[in-house]
Formats: C-alpha cells, structure tokens, sequence
C-alpha cells in the first residue's frame, strides 16, 4: 500500500489532517473498483448483448430525441475457474488479510466479497460498459476487486470472452479520509466554520451520483451565502437529493452512504416524471434557470392542468363502440355514462388508446399527455401519499430554538441528551429522525420546549 489519490493522483491527507486541526471529527472509509479493459482485445460474440434504448431518458427535460452514438453493453459472467481463482488469492487482498479495516461500500460489493458472502452462487454478472467515444477502455460493472494485479488478469482470463482481454488499468482499494457529516447545515455548510461548505466522497457518501448532487446543491449555497441571499434548502418530500442530507446530517455514516429509492418514504412523488415540477421554481428563484426556459414549464403545468380538468369534462357513454374498445383493451365493458377521467384511472387503458371516443382532442405535446395519464391514474395514491407529507410538514415547521442546553432538559433519556446535543436538531421532525430517539424522549423535548417559549414570552 501507498499514499495516493484515485488513478495515480495525489493524496489528500493534509486535508484530513487540517480538518481535525480545526476541530472537526474524521474517519475512514474505503472503496474498490474495476479494471478498465481494452475493447479490441474482447471477443463480445461470445457475450450477451444490450442496445441502447430506442426511446432514450435524459436527465434533462430539454433534451428531445437520440443526442448520442448507439453503444451497446455485452453482459458475461464469472465461473468456478474464477471464483478459484480469487479464494486462491484472498489472503493478498487488504480489504480481507486486514491491512484495510475500515468499512465499505454495502450497495456495491467486490467480487471477491460476494464470493466470500454468497458461495452457493455459480456465477455473477460482469457488465461491460464502454467509457467513451474516443476510448477503446472498457469498464468492468460488477468486478469491483483489490486483487494483486497477477491475479486480477489470471481471473479474466477464465471468463467467457475475455480469454485474451488486455488490462489498460488494473482495479484497486482505496482507504480514505471523511468528515462526518453530522458537522453540516442542510446547505452544507460546517456549522463549526461560517462560509465552508463540504460536499462529495468526504462527506462519507459514495462517488457516484450522491457525491455529484452535493456538489450542485453546496455551490448553490456557497454563492447564495456570499449574495447574502435566502439558502436552498429542500425537505424530504421534494427531492431525493433533500433525503440524502437529511440522512447524512440527522444520522452521519458508519459506511459509504448510497441513495435507494427504499430510503425515501415520499417516493411516489419524487418520480423522475415530475422533477420538472418539483425544481423547476426553485432553480428559476436561484438563477439556475433562464426566463425562457421557466415561460416553456409553466406553458407545460398549465397544459397539464386544463387538460385534466378537461377530461373530467368529456363524457363518455356506453354504446356499442365504446365497449367494443374496452373489450378490446381488455378491461370490463361499461354499463353507465363516465367521464374520461374516470376511465384513465383504469389499469388497462391509456390515453393514447381513448382518442377514437375523444373527438375534440387537441393534439398535445407527449411530456404533456405523459404526465395528465401519470397524475389521473394514481391520483389516489397521489392523494394518499400528499396527506402524509402534511403531517410530515407539520413536524418540520416546529422549530427547535438554537443553542439549547439539552442536559439541562428533564424527562429525556441521557443517550436522548447526547443524541439531541450532537446533532443539534433545527426541528422537531429532524429530532424525531435521530437514531436511538424514542417517542419519549419527544414527547418530554416539546414539553421543554414550549416551557422555553413560554419564558421568552413573558
């Protein structure tokens, strides 16, 4: 082992070392990835292949149509040979042999750790995944590993279409230094030091997609801050991004953090569908977005309003055409008059599927009549899941006065005391979110506070 950054850079430990200097708390993580391979030394006829997707998503609402190459990704997996291989050679792994003990990543796992985890298993996927246009490196999805280099080409070597492949860059673990991220504002600012931001891998998150979307959101704040302009801050309920810091800042890390779809209670409103819808405002408030761009969404919204509206209008009767459509679709025949609307609620059909019994349609843009169909047929889980988010709300704004002296409160728990002057919660729904906080240590907060708001008064 040696001081390094990723792919060759240099270290970073006289930042650690600076950070605990200023009073901050570290610790260490650790990931692994892997071999970048050359592409003409792959033999893909021998692995299955995946196209790109004929109708392709964008992160962005302004992209229209195919913007890029079609690159296809060809999928093998590891065999006995392989697995032997590696169990041969785990004893020269640091993340096993005990030279690295810090925790990693749960969500993406080596390839030696799922060999070790799942022995019943036969095989794994390896996908491999083109880096670029103007490279011929291959990235090993799924072969994450720390094995000596030796190694590491013997164990290709025994899988299917990579007999002959040629390592560009061989795969390796890295230990490196965080700050936990119970130090941070919900704009990632140090509560310690006024106008220092931190966000990425050093606030003991991934490297991926969760340490790119703090970066967004702390440059954000850090030019809002020197403006003397209101922060963006975002709950729970309206972002994925939100839940993430939330987690990071209410609960810290023991290992690398990774964002899951499970880790958002609210995630029937944060579709990929309506992020538009959700952000868009904000990012116009920030200057992140042009007044042109802003003028195009708010066209959209009001499409999509007057068009639900719209459809609750249409009334659609049960004659022979109509059933005949419905039995068609697959879907139970009508015995009474309907509005469309009410019809869009059912599974079975769509609204592409109603304009022969819509004659006055208006042809609409398709991100439009996307989300009319989206926002009718589950309009009740919608509902369901919007009634909860108020309650959630009604937490999130009963602030906590800052600089309270929890030890001095009675009635909660010592580890409640401990918990609560550590993370320093700014509201009662944060409180709630602490780990190790029971609905009595709560009840006996509120009860303190209010007695504080009650001498503030007088």
């Amino acid at each position: 082992t040696y001081s390094a950054g990723r792919a060759g850079e240099l270290a970073s430990i006289g930042l650690a070392e600076n950070l605990k200097e200023l009073g901050f708390k570290v610790g260490r993580l650790n990931t692994c990835t892997p071999p970048r391979i050359d592409r003409r030394t792959i033999d893909s006829s021998k692995m299955k292949e995946q196209k790109s997707a004929d109708i392709p998503l964008s992160f962005s609402f302004e992209n229209k149509g195919k913007i890029y190459k079609d690159f296809s990704v060809f999928m093998t997996r590891t065999n006995q040979k392989t697995h032997q291989i590696i169990q041969d050679n785990i004893h020269r792994v640091p993340l096993s042999n005990g030279t690295i003990q810090s925790a990693a990543i749960r969500y993406c796992p080596s390839v030696e750790d799922k060999i070790i985890r799942f022995p019943e298993k036969e095989s794994h996927q390896i996908f491999l995944e083109p880096e670029g246009y103007n490279t011929e490196e291959i990235y090993l999805q799924g072969f994450f590993t720390s094995l000596p280099a030796d190694a590491q080409q013997k164990a290709l070597h025994t899988i299917e279409g990579l007999e002959n492949c040629k390592i560009i860059r061989y795969g390796y673990a890295i230990e490196y230094d965080i700050m936990y991220p119970n130090q941070l504002k919900y704009s990632l600012e140090t509560k310690a030091i006024k106008g220092l931001f931190l966000a990425g891998q050093v606030n003991g998150t991934s490297g991926y997609e969760e340490a790119a979307e703090q970066g967004l959101l702390a440059g954000i704040n850090a030019v809002q801050l020197t403006r003397g302009k209101e922060l963006l801050i975002l709950d729970r309920s309206e972002a994925y991004i939100a839940v993430e810091i939330d987690d990071l800042v209410t609960k810290s890390v023991t290992e690398p953090y990774r964002l899951r779809t499970g880790l958002a209670e609210y995630r029937l409103l944060l579709r990929q569908d309506n992020a538009d819808l959700r952000l868009t405002p904000y990012g116009y408030k920030m200057g992140l977005i042009s007044e042109q761009r802003y003028k195009k969404f708010l066209k959209k919204k009001t499409l999509v309003e007057n068009e639900k509206e719209r459809l609750k209008e249409v009334i659609v009767h049960a004659t022979q055409k109509v059933n005949e459509l419905l039995n068609k679709l697959g879907t139970t025949p009508l015995s009474e008059a309907v509005n469309l609307a009410a019809l869009l609620t059912r599974p079975e059909v769509t609204y592409n599927q109603t304009v022969s019994i819509d004659p006055n349609r208006q042809e609409l843009p398709a991100e439009v009549t996307e989300q009319v169909e989206i926002q009718i047929k589950y309009a009740g889980y919608i509902k369901r899941q919007e009634i909860q988010v108020k309650r959630f709300k009604k937490l999130e704004n009963y602030k906590i006065p800052k600089n309270i002296d929890y030890f001095n409160m009675h009635g909660i728990s010592h580890e409640g005391k401990e918990r609560f002057s550590e993370v320093q919660p700014i509201s009662l729904g944060q409180a709630k979110r602490i780990s190790g906080i029971t609905p009595s240590d709560i009840a006996a907060l509120m009860i303190n506070i209010e007695k504080i708001k009650r001498v503030k008064r007088v």
